[in-house]
């Protein structure tokens, strides 16, 4: 198939461009720098040279190449992982994301494209027991930052179901692995190193982990055969923050994580937030995608490592 990808360089367009061109596909990817077409010309992929928040050549461009599939991976998001980083990059990444996610969406529907996949997010199900699925309601009640992302990850995705394309959410869990915060040389890694990464309360708060390359493999799948609608792409090992950050910070040789009150954390900027990842974040079921796209998520790395020490 020919498949437009948007948001190419990032941490999930790179293994993503590489998976797609191992399948057999034609790619085209877009990006606004001319430097950037040489690189991606010089890998077999087409390049499109646009920027995201000009609709006009955003529309020339996929009409141009006519596309069957676009998939949309835009964020902007910083090397960091820091409230402070976070706050800065967010009105940049949500215009990357409403605006320039609009200019690409409506440039597909323009054009004739049959199938359109977009990047969303996994973590965001209303706390409960158990853990989320497809139909798991959204925080949108939540603490300022997760309410607010919640409702960005609502509107996003009513926009793309709703359109009259065969409109695919992938519901990403949290990435790690090369070009990630969450991998050795990440920044949360240093983060954890330097005792800066602390357990809040009782950490009872549990993630989802996602590989990136697995990431990318699910893409590339729903793109294949996948279903209209949402699906929740997530390794199967859904961990509260008392078990994955000591176990993380044992596979870096990095001392224990140290704890935190959450009467201590609320005094942070963004306390609630910090809060509510450690103590409320509800673990996604990857049952639908196993089930509907073969999807075979490896374990997670660190904590197969330190139970391997320990064996040994």
């Amino acid at each position: 198939m020919k498949i437009f990808v948007a948001g190419g360089t990032g941490a999930i367009g790179r293994p993503l461009l590489d998976q797609l061109l191992t399948k057999g596909h034609n790619v085209v990817a877009l990006t606004r720098s001319p430097e950037r077409a040489q690189s991606l010309a010089a890998q077999g992929i087409e390049p499109a040279i646009a920027d995201v928040f000009d609709p006009d050549a955003v529309k020339a461009a996929i009409n141009q190449t006519q596309p069957e599939v676009v998939i949309e991976q835009l964020t902007a998001l910083p090397k960091t992982y820091s409230r402070e980083s976070m706050s800065a990059a967010g009105p940049l990444n949500t215009r990357i994301r409403l605006e320039g996610g609009a200019n690409v969406l409506a440039a597909a529907q323009a054009a004739g494209v049959c199938r359109y996949l977009r990047q969303s997010v996994a973590f965001w199900g209303i706390p409960g027991d158990g853990l989320a699925d497809e139909e798991t309601p959204l925080s949108l009640d939540a603490s300022p930052a997760v309410a607010a992302d919640a409702r960005l990850v609502t509107e996003i995705e009513y926009r793309l179901l709703e359109s009259n394309l065969e409109g695919i959410a992938l519901r990403y869990g949290f990435f790690y692995g090369p070009g990630t915060w969450f991998n050795p040389d990440g920044d949360v890694a240093q983060q954890i190193r330097q005792q800066q990464f602390p357990i809040v309360g009782n950490g009872d708060g549990v993630w989802s982990w996602l590989h990136i390359e697995d990431a990318a493999i699910a893409t590339v799948a729903a793109a294949e055969q996948g279903n209209s609608g949402v699906y929740l792409i997530v390794d199967d090992q859904p961990l509260a923050v008392r078990d994955w950050l000591p176990a993380f910070a044992r596979s870096l040789n990095a001392p224990p994580p140290p704890r935190v009150s959450i009467e201590d954390a609320l005094e942070l900027e963004g306390g609630a937030d910090i809060v509510y990842y450690q103590t409320q974040m509800r673990g996604a079921s990857n049952a639908k995608a196993k089930r509907e796209l073969n999807f075979q998520p490896r374990p997670l790395e660190w904590m197969v490592s330190t139970a391997v020490a320990h064996a040994s």
